[in-house]
């Protein structure tokens, strides 16, 4: 079934930037009948995986430039709010062990927080870019984005992604290990189409044996892969095997990459062309594709287009929600009623805890259905077995920020609560929302103790800074002694975290 266009959001622009292994991209377009309308684009070649030493560190030289161009980003981004913005770090930032002063100093040029995500997101946003910006259909959908520092392959239908694989297959080490200094020899082409075939032979099978309606490939690489077979007469509207075939060999009678791509390419792009297609012919062969067709839309326009799709109701982060609620056997009524008590406690207080931000709202709800996750690992310490499941779980349309925010909240749901173990979860400075999150959390999850709607009528809840007055009435607390006493426990808990917890008659 084909899902229906998204609706209008508004005419703002949203904003996507991609810090990929080999180009640094940025994307600025508005929604207008479903369609993206591009009003500004940006690409510079960083090739950030070139700066990969043996030990996966980043060399100063490739930071430098890689600070360079994000500081001419960030003015394009200045004026961008951050809901209608998202800016990923795809394999090389995932690969790197020094990332962390690179990713601070990024985010000062940028103005906004990177996203590192993982590469089962990279693959699931692709296909939403991929399939967004071609004719719809209701099919099977395969599509294959070869990046610089790895090779994704997602399959689903219509809108919908169905199977993703991220593999460390990139056009930029690929070349840099098998064809150095640009000099192609028939060896260093087996031993990369060799290469290919070992990281690609435990998942084609997923893939295999399918009868796609569609298979197109996304990004520089394929798409400077079609303009070189066309410029050659090898292809004219899709990349075939065969011809893939026939320019490797004039590549090969040649010796050296300059001297046989004259034309349809970037000359930033040919250093790290023969990687890419040594990949991009195995991966054809290993999956039975005989004919690839080329799509415009990949990882940026997929981002804007989840980024739309939140402002549409068609979030893919509720999609997730509901997936893990059904993977780990979650109790949706007792989910209902925990969602319904925490929102009830959120209108009393958000003026004065600073909560009243659509986001928080929504990050308070999902924590709320999503509590009792590590129930199907262990009663013992559960809320903890959550708090890492929601922390390290490929959560397709979160971040990795938000992912960390869930997990404090969870993990802190219940039994003692210390700020400093939340502080340690979430992003720096989201430590007090964060805390204040969680105790409302903490609080609705005791009222449905129970497992039953037994919410007090009369309830009221006013806060302050470190204070926080529960009222209640006597007759309820009197035919309710359970609940009186998980709250004068809850007094305890809180006055260690620093909070002064009342409980006054109503």
């Amino acid at each position: 079934m084909i899902v229906t266009k998204l609706s209008e959001p508004s005419s703002e622009p949203f904003a996507a930037v991609d810090l990929g292994s080999n180009s640094f991209h940025l994307l600025v377009a508005s929604c207008s009948q479903g369609q993206l309308r591009v009003i500004d684009r940006i690409r510079e070649m960083v090739r950030l995986a070139a700066g990969l030493d043996a030990q996966d560190c980043l060399d100063d030289a490739v930071l430098t430039r890689a600070l360079d161009c994000l500081a001419r980003f960030g003015e394009r981004l200045r004026d961008i709010p951050t809901e209608r913005l998202r800016i990923v770090g795809t394999n090389t930032l995932r690969k790197a062990q020094n990332p962390v002063a690179f990713i601070a100093k990024a985010q000062t040029l940028l103005g906004h927080e990177i996203d590192i995500i993982s590469g089962v997101e990279e693959a699931r946003l692709i296909y939403v870019g991929a399939s967004r910006m071609m004719p719809a259909t209701d099919g099977e959908q395969l599509f294959i984005d070869i990046g610089g520092g790895s090779t994704e392959i997602a399959a689903g239908t219509g809108f919908q992604p169905q199977k993703l694989q991220s593999l460390h297959l990139g056009c930029v080490a690929m070349s840099r290990d098998y064809f150095p200094d640009r000099k192609i020899t028939a060896t260093g082409f087996v031993n990369a189409r060799t290469a290919a075939r070992l990281e690609l032979r435990p998942v084609v099978q997923h893939f295999r044996n399918h009868c796609w309606e569609r298979v197109a490939g996304a990004s520089g690489t394929i798409r400077a892969t079609a303009n070189v077979l066309r410029e050659l007469g090898y292809s004219n509207q899709v990349i075939t095997v065969a011809a893939l075939e026939k320019l490797i060999q004039l590549i090969l009678s040649s010796g050296h990459i300059d001297d046989v791509i004259s034309s349809g390419m970037s000359a930033e792009r040919i250093p790290v062309f023969p990687g890419g297609i040594a990949i991009l012919i195995e991966v054809m062969k290993e999956l039975g594709i005989d004919e690839l067709a080329v799509t415009q839309g990949a990882l940026r326009e997929g981002i804007l287009f989840d980024l739309i799709g939140r402002s549409s109701e068609q979030d893919a982060r509720i999609r997730t929600v509901c997936a893990m609620e059904q993977r780990y056997h979650v109790d949706t009524e007792q989910a209902d009623r925990v969602e319904l008590t925490a929102n009830i406690l959120l209108d009393q207080v958000a003026d004065d805890w600073q909560l009243d931000q659509p986001m928080l709202r929504q990050l308070l709800s999902w924590a709320a259905r999503l509590h009792e996750i590590g129930l199907a690992i262990a009663h013992a310490q559960y809320h903890r077995h959550s708090a890492y499941l929601l922390e390290h779980s490929d959560m397709p349309g979160f971040n990795r920020s938000e992912q960390r925010w869930l997990a404090g909240m969870v993990g802190a749901h219940r039994r003692k609560l210390a700020a400093t173990d939340i502080g340690e979860a979430i992003p720096k400075g989201l430590d007090k929302l964060t805390l204040r999150l969680a105790i409302l959390l903490r609080l609705a999850v005791l009222f449905n103790r129970s497992r039953s709607y037994g919410f007090p009528d009369l309830l009221s809840l006013a806060a302050n800074e470190c204070t926080l007055k529960l009222g209640l009435s006597n007759s309820w607390l009197t035919a309710n002694p359970l609940t009186l006493a998980d709250i004068e426990r809850e007094q305890e808990y809180l006055k260690l975290a620093g909070f002064d917890f009342q409980l006054i008659n109503v």
